[in-house]
């Protein structure tokens, strides 16, 4: 199968091409971390300057290679990159990291320097020349020390009340971009829809035809809520973060909360129908309140009865408005 395989495999690879493979892999990892520190300047400066620590201990590593290389087989370095070699460990795009959060952007870094410790390793012990497997050596012992490197530039450039400003800087955004849009949405599919859901079903007494309008109300509103979200506010000013995040996150939400009192209506027997979506109603408001006291610190009890006496009363219109 190797000869149909238009990527090399690392153990097919000269001692030249595994020097230069190692150079770029040095490059991009030094690009990757400088990213990530441009990425948080502006809101978490001292994990920034960690990484603009880590890029310069890339650069350090990408010149002694660049110097072996040199010594060994001359000033013309093969273009040799990771995507070029089977089975070679990958590093991810920087924009699926960045919206992962910044406690997963440091997990992040310690995998590419756990990666590139086990390829250090690989590559030394293929070496037959002693020059090359010191250095290779020293650098997959570099890579495994990274972490108390990252360390010493933690205890350099994030102290404790720095380390306490990020992480809340971290939940504020958090909120402000998921939590607060999601829960936006889950409030206005809950509560919004029960008027025309119970109305449909004790009008009509039709298990079927109250789905059907259950979907429609959902989806509509869950378009209508992503949309309205999205073109509210760009983020710029008000640091909410990404119009699309929030207005993902509110439609998706709103679209869930319909749902969630819709579906049951699946079920043909009318009143079995009614009495498990009462049932999910139920649920859906004391998650809004239990999200509102967990992450909005909305006492609990004050929060509850907000949302139950609104879904409550709306519960009751759709009612009346279907019996009458």
């Amino acid at each position: 199968m190797r000869f149909f395989s238009q990527r090399r495999h690392f153990n097919d690879l000269s001692e030249q091409e595994v020097i230069a493979l190692a150079i770029s892999s040095e490059e991009d990892d030094a690009r990757i971390y400088r990213s990530y520190a441009e990425m948080l300047r502006a809101d978490f400066p001292a994990t920034a300057k960690i990484f603009d620590g880590m890029a310069a201990e890339e650069d350090e590593h990408r010149k002694r290679l660049i110097d072996l290389h040199t010594s060994r087989f001359g000033e013309v370095i093969p273009l040799i990159r990771r995507e070029h070699v089977a089975g070679f460990y990958a590093r991810r795009p920087i924009w699926l990291v960045e919206n992962l959060g910044i406690e997963r952007i440091r997990t992040e870094a310690a995998a590419m320097e756990r990666d590139a410790e086990r390829f250090y390793l690989a590559a030394a012990q293929r070496s037959t020349d002693a020059a090359t497997r010191a250095l290779l050596g020293d650098l997959a012992a570099a890579e495994a020390g990274h972490q108390n490197t990252a360390q010493d530039l933690e205890r350099e450039h994030l102290d404790d009340d720095s380390r306490a400003s990020e992480d809340d800087m971290a939940k504020r955004q958090f909120v402000l971009t998921w939590v607060q849009p999601g829960l936006a949405g889950l409030m206005d599919g809950s509560v919004s829809t029960l008027a025309p859901i119970f109305a449909t079903a004790f009008a009509t007494h039709d298990p079927w035809t109250t789905f059907l309008v259950g979907l429609a109300a959902s989806v509509g509103a869950g378009i209508s809520m992503g949309f309205t979200e999205a073109a509210s506010d760009d983020g710029e000013l008000s640091g909410r973060g990404s119009p699309i995040k929030r207005g993902f996150a509110s439609g998706i939400m709103t679209t869930v909360g319909g749902l969630g009192h819709a579906l049951p209506y699946l079920i043909p027997d009318f009143w079995t129908a009614t009495t498990v979506a009462i049932i999910v109603v139920f649920i859906e408001l004391w998650a809004i309140a239990w999200i509102q006291n967990r992450f909005m610190e909305t006492p609990f009890f004050r929060a509850a009865f907000q949302v139950v006496l609104g879904g409550a009363l709306v519960f009751a219109a759709g009612v009346l408005i279907g019996s009458g």
